[in-house]
This record gives structure tokens, sequence and C-alpha cells, in this order.
């Protein structure tokens, strides 16, 4: 059910002619595409994006803290790579005015990213896979690879990130995942709630310069819990400030970009052509492409899962891998608790690696990202 607006469009379909031609392109090395955020890791874009989801972790934000860790200096937090590569956070080819949903990356990483490294990537699109959802009917899993490079040519990093693309009318008209949730009266938390959730900010534990040694750690144990929220459009804008987005653009480069890509533009109440990413802001569109409401950014959420390593292992850890599935929107309002259990312990190739079992359910209970990640950490002697 739409608000705010008199009549629903029509949207674009899924076709086969459409899927033939991207399958075409699987295994291609993909060519100059949409310009990153940042090429590099200067100090500001490090902090910038740190503070977009939330960490002011000392170690990628304060130079006189960093220098006296091993790292000699600041570091970029893991996450801050989306920022380098616009594919890796959902930027798809293919299927002009098919909405894309950014749903899950799987990432390695082999290099820390130090202050003033230049990012270099390298893409492809690496499958398609078709699905039926309880959101949009029939949707289309799209698959990239993205490798990272600093300026020595060392690959730091590596990533499958995917994009479900769904068709916005059946979403709106017939998916039937967040019938309930549209149906809810809006979310009015007293003060007394509101006081809870902020001290899980005021508890929230940065490990830093006490070194978490691998031999201390316990398979079974848990993590602190990590809060995020309440969301709020606010919040939704501070993390694009940090990352920037797909498609923000103004004035000139925003013409230039939907006259050279037409199905970006979508006419809002003002008949004025305007990019699909503002499902994060506009609650009526969101509304009317199948969305719970105006919601948070799918990179966002699995930032907010390393977060919650990072915090955890310590200035002397380091964050190898993490697995990131979105298993639902979160509109305005919503609270996320991150809960975490170490899953098993294990050395491999001489590295002291744990593994790490997540998941982020709203004030509902509803479950909203599953996560896994591996830390190596230092051994005793």
């Amino acid at each position: 059910m739409l608000t705010k607006t008199e009549t629903a469009r029509s949207f674009p379909k899924i076709t086969e002619r459409g899927l033939d031609e991207l399958r075409a392109r699987i295994g291609v090395k993909i060519g100059a595409t949409a310009e990153p955020w940042c090429y590099e890791a200067t100090r500001d874009n490090i902090r910038h994006y740190a503070h977009g989801i939330g960490d002011d972790n000392p170690l990628w934000c304060d130079p006189q803290y960093a220098q006296n860790t091993r790292y000699g200096g600041i570091i970029a937090l893991p996450s801050f790579l989306f920022a380098t590569s616009r594919i890796v956070s959902g930027y798809v080819g293919g299927l002009p005015g098919v909405h894309a949903m950014w749903s899950g990356a799987d990432w390695t990483w082999h290099k820390p990213v130090r202050r003033n490294d230049e990012i270099r990537t390298e893409a492809y699109l690496k499958d398609l896979i078709e699905h039926e959802t309880r959101f949009a009917g029939r949707a289309v899993q799209q698959i990239y690879h993205v490798d990272f490079f600093n300026q020595e040519g060392d690959k730091v990093a590596e990533a499958d990130s995917w994009c479900f693309r769904t068709e916005r009318d059946h979403a709106r008209e017939q998916g039937s995942k967040y019938k309930e949730v549209r149906a809810r009266e809006p979310r009015r938390y007293t003060e007394e709630e509101i006081r809870a959730a902020y001290q899980l900010y005021a508890q929230e534990e940065v490990r830093g310069a006490n070194t978490r040694y691998w031999d201390d750690v316990q398979e079974g144990e848990e993590l602190p819990v990590l809060f995020k929220g309440p969301m709020t459009v606010t919040g939704f804008i501070a993390y694009a400030q940090g990352w920037g987005g797909l498609y923000i653009r103004a004035n000139k480069l925003a013409w230039q970009l939907i006259d050279a890509h037409p199905g970006v533009g979508i006419t809002n109440r003002f008949g004025i052509p305007d990019v699909p990413e503002r499902v994060h802001w506009e609650e009526d569109f969101a509304l009317e492409v199948g969305a719970p409401g105006a919601y948070d950014y799918g990179p966002e959420r699995n930032s907010w899962l390393t977060h919650q390593l990072t915090n955890w292992m310590g200035d002397d850890g380091f964050l190898r891998k993490s697995y990131c599935k979105i298993r639902r929107h979160n509109p305005e309002g919503d609270m996320l608790f991150f809960k975490a259990r170490v899953k098993r312990k294990y050395v491999e190739d001489g590295k002291h690696l744990v593994e790490i079992e997540q998941e982020a359910r709203n004030q509902d209970n509803e479950l909203s990202v599953l996560g896994t990640g591996v830390v190596e950490l230092p051994a005793r002697g």
C-alpha cells in the first residue's frame, strides 16, 4: 500500500534477453566505470568512513595514538575499502531500471591499508543465480569479484559481493515479506527505552592496546553486544558522507549520470529524474519499491559486522575474513543488536586464527544480518 502517492507507476522487468546479455559479461574484466569515492586512504578519508559507521577507534582516527602501535601510524579500518570501489558497493551493470539491493559480501584481507596508500581495483562479473524470494518473487543474484591493490602492486584484499535484482512492481504489489511491517503503527520509543539503548554505547569497549592473545580465547565465549541505532535518515546520510554512495550527484554531474544511464533516472514527485538510491532517505519512494520504509545501506551493515570484530581483537589483531548475508531491511526507527560467539580456534599456515559467528536482530527480534569473521591474533611466546 502506498502513502502520499496517488498512483503506482510501472517499472521495467527482468527479461531473458537482459539476462543473456549479462551472462555474456561473466568473467570479462570490467573497464572504466564510475570513479570511486576515494582513490587514497588519506587521514580524512579514513576518519570520515569510520565516523560514518559510528566507529571512534583511535587506530583509525588519532595519529598520535596510532604512532605508538605496531603500525607506526593510522591505518584504514577493513571496511574502508568499500569507499574505493563502487562495484563492491553495489554498482551493477545490465537490466536497466530493475531494482538492485546490495545483499552480501565475502571478504579476505591480506595486508593492512596504511595512511596515504593509493588503492587500485580490478573487477569482473562472477556469476548470475536465479532465486524465488518472498520480497519480490523472481530475483537474480548478481555476483562480482573485486581485487584491491596498493601503489606497490600488492594485493591488500579481495571480495565477492552481490546484489539481488528484483522487480519493483512485484515487490510492491505481491511481495509478502513486509506486509506485517508496513501494517504496523510507527514505533515510538519511550525515554526509558532510549536510555537503555544508549547505555550500550556508554559501555562499548574498544580493546585497543590491551593485547588479546589467541591462547586466552575460549571456544564458545561470547563477544560484547554491539549496538547500532536507532536508525535515522541522518545516520544513513552520515554513512553516505564517508562511503560516497552509488549515485549521489548534484546539478550537472547528476545530469551527466542520468544522460549516460537513463534507467537510473526515476522521476520524483516534481517530475524530476532522480536516482533509485533515494530509497535510503525518501520514505514514499521506498514504499513504492516494496521496502518497509527508508532503510540503511547494505555495505553499512557489513561494516558494522567488522566493527564488532575490530573492537574485540585490539590493535595487535588482524581481520582476515568477513562473510555477510543480509536478511531484511532496517527501516528508519529500527535498533540493531549484534551478538557473536567464538566458534573455533585453530592454527593454519603458522597463523593463530579465531572463527567467530555473528548475527544481528532488531528490537522485535527479527533477524537482520548473519556474519562470520576470521581474526588472526598473536600467540604468547
